[in-house]
This record gives structure tokens, C-alpha cells and sequence, in this order.
């Protein structure tokens, strides 16, 4: 792994945004989930009142399901597509998006709102992913899948942004870890990839957030507290269900233990103070740049994991959000 650098220098301030802070006290003021299924329907609400929020501004033309190959057998998919206008014709990117949720809970229909703000804000067709979750189909099956559904992706480009036109994956949390490793894996088979987009991604899972020694390093897992939406204990709670502790270092959990990270696609990385995730997102820009990758990397004082779904309860949350479009055309060298 890749040492800290001034980025982490220092505790910030944890203040959280207001908005976000009543968002908070609204959705997780009854008792906590203690099982798994109990969990899902949490994330389900929550999501689906965020989306009920949201600006009919980020609204795509179409949304189109449909089940694909598989590895494990048919994978479903959502292919969001842009409305067209005079100013934006012809070839889009194609981004391949992985939800968040610990790859044990979230799908296309939870993150539907994350999805459609890429589409339009990016002005690209985006093909949502609904990968194997976890304790039902453990580590590998989410990575097989986000490597199978990027091949499709990769394979049906004429139908879907244009042949030539840029290739992407993104993913917020774990989805964001999918997305990284998925950026590795095509590096090392000599496939193209021209950007990856990482929102407050996992990039350690080794210990499974519950090794004393491997949390000591990174800052925001000794800071950040319960109070801003999620916790260490329950990334632990979802690292365990997903990954042995064996297998829990393997680049393809945990991106930043990968040896080299030279010739990976260029990264846009955004992290929140408030989310214990926060540090090793950071570091992991860190060791991108140190291995020669164009990174641009943000990180947003106010806001907590999962703000990415939020731009209709914060307008911080929705400012930020609306910055990964902006960053992502930079490292594709794309005039907006």
C-alpha cells in the first residue's frame, strides 16, 4: 500500500452541511437495521425519497432494462440515454456505472438518481449496473460481474454512445472500489479505458475495517463518528459479509494494495470529510498521481458519504455532485 501524504496532515473541522445534517435526523432517527434484509429496505426508502427530490432538470430521455451475459448467469442492466439538442448531437461517452451500498445492499433502482445525474450531466448514455450482492454471492461475483458488464459495454459501444467515443467506468462507494479495480483489471489486459470517476470510493478493504492496526492509518476511520450517516462498524459489517479475510487485500477488493498502478485509466476522485471512507479515497489519488496518472481529485468539507444522491435535499450536496461532470470532461480533455 501506498504510504499517507499531506493531504491527511491534519484533522478538519467536522461540521456538517445543515441540510444534510436534517436529512439525517429525517431518515435515521428510527432504530438501526440489525438485519440484512432490514438493511436493504432502509436503503430503498431512503433512496427512493432522495429521488423524489431530485430536479426533473436531470431527467433522461430513456430508460431502458435489460439482462446481459453474465458470469454467474443474466446480469441486469439499465441504459440511460441523454436528450439530444442541437448542441450536443452525435457520439456520447458510454459510462458503465457501479451503485454503492457495501455489495450487500443498492441497485439499479436505488442509484437511479446518481445514474441519471451522470447522464445528463455528462451528457452520456450510462449503462447502470445490477451486479451479485453480497452474503448471497460473495467476493469475486460483484467484480466478475462490473468486469463482465464493461466488456458488453466495451462490445455494443456502436449502440450505445458511438464507436470511438470515450469509454467509463464510475461508482460511488463500494461501486466506486468496483470501478477502480474494474480500471486495473482492463489495464492489464491491454483493453481501453479512458476515464474512471470514483465517489468517496472503498479503496482498502484489508481487515475488513476491523484490523486496529490497518484502521490506525487512516485518519477519517479514528475520526469521523455515528451522526454522519456511515459508520466503521458498518463497513466492517459489510466488508465481512462480502470478502474472506484472506482475500480481503486483493486489488481486486482493495485497489491501493495493487503493486503498480502505471497506465491505469485517468482517475476523477471525490471524497466528503465527514465519511470515514474519506482518507483512503484520498491516498488512493495520491498513489494514482505517484504512479504517473492524471487525477483530479476534490475533497468537500461539509458533506458526508452518499451526498452524490442528495442534490435535492442539499445545495452543497447538489453542487458538489454537479463538479463530477465538470471534472470528468477535464480528463477527457472535453470543452462544456
Amino acid at each position: 500500500m501506498k504510504g499517507p501524504t499531506l493531504t491527511e496532515a491534519r484533522d478538519p473541522a467536522l461540521v456538517v452541511d445543515p441540510d444534510i445534517a436534517g436529512w439525517l435526523l429525517r431518515t435515521e432517527s428510527e432504530a438501526e437495521p440489525t438485519t440484512v434484509a432490514e438493511v436493504r429496505e432502509r436503503s430503498r426508502r431512503n433512496n427512493a425519497l432522495a429521488l423524489s427530490e431530485m430536479g426533473a432538470a436531470l431527467l433522461p430521455a430513456s430508460e431502458t432494462d435489460q439482462q446481459i451475459d453474465g458470469p454467474g448467469g443474466p446480469l441486469s442492466i439499465r441504459v440511460l440515454r441523454p436528450v439530444s439538442t442541437p448542441e450536443h448531437a452525435g457520439v456520447r461517452p458510454t459510462v458503465v456505472y457501479f451503485h454503492g451500498g457495501g455489495w450487500v445492499i443498492g441497485d439499479i433502482d436505488t442509484h437511479l438518481g446518481h445514474a441519471r445525474r451522470i447522464c445528463a450531466q455528462v451528457d452520456a448514455v450510462v449503462v447502470s449496473v445490477g451486479y451479485r450482492l453480497a452474503p448471497e454471492n460473495p467476493f469475486p461475483a460483484a467484480f466478475d460481474d462490473a468486469v463482465a458488464a464493461t466488456e458488453w459495454a466495451a462490445a455494443h459501444q456502436g449502440e450505445l454512445g458511438g464507436e470511438g467515443a470515450p469509454l467509463i467506468v464510475a461508482g460511488d462507494s463500494a461501486g466506486g472500489q468496483l470501478a477502480a479495480s474494474v480500471a486495473i483489471a482492463r489495464r492489464d489486459a491491454g483493453q481501453r479505458l479512458d476515464a474512471q470517476l470514483l465517489l468517496y470510493p472503498v479503496t482498502d478493504a484489508a481487515g475488513r475495517y476491523g484490523d486496529a492496526a490497518i484502521n490506525q492509518q487512516y485518519m477519517s476511520r479514528r475520526t469521523v463518528r455515528s451522526g454522519s450517516g456511515l459508520t466503521l462498524q458498518g463497513m466492517a459489517n459489510f466488508a465481512t459479509h462480502y470478502v474472506d479475510a484472506a482475500s480481503a487485500a486483493d486489488w481486486r477488493v482493495s485497489p491501493i494494495r495493487c503493486a503498480d498502478l502505471s497506465g491505469v485509466a485517468p482517475a476523477v476522485i471525490h471524497t466528503a470529510t465527514l465519511d470515514v471512507l474519506r482518507t483512503e479515497g484520498n491516498f488512493y489519488a495520491d498513489a494514482l498521481r505517484r504512479d504517473g496518472v492524471e487525477v483530479i481529485s476534490r475533497e468537500f468539507p461539509t458533506l458526508n458519504h452518499s451526498y452524490f444522491g442528495l442534490g435535492g435535499v442539499s445545495a452543497v450536496a447538489n453542487s458538489a455532485a454537479a463538479q463530477a461532470a465538470e471534472d470528468l470532461n477535464s480528463v477527457l480533455h472535453v470543452s462544456v
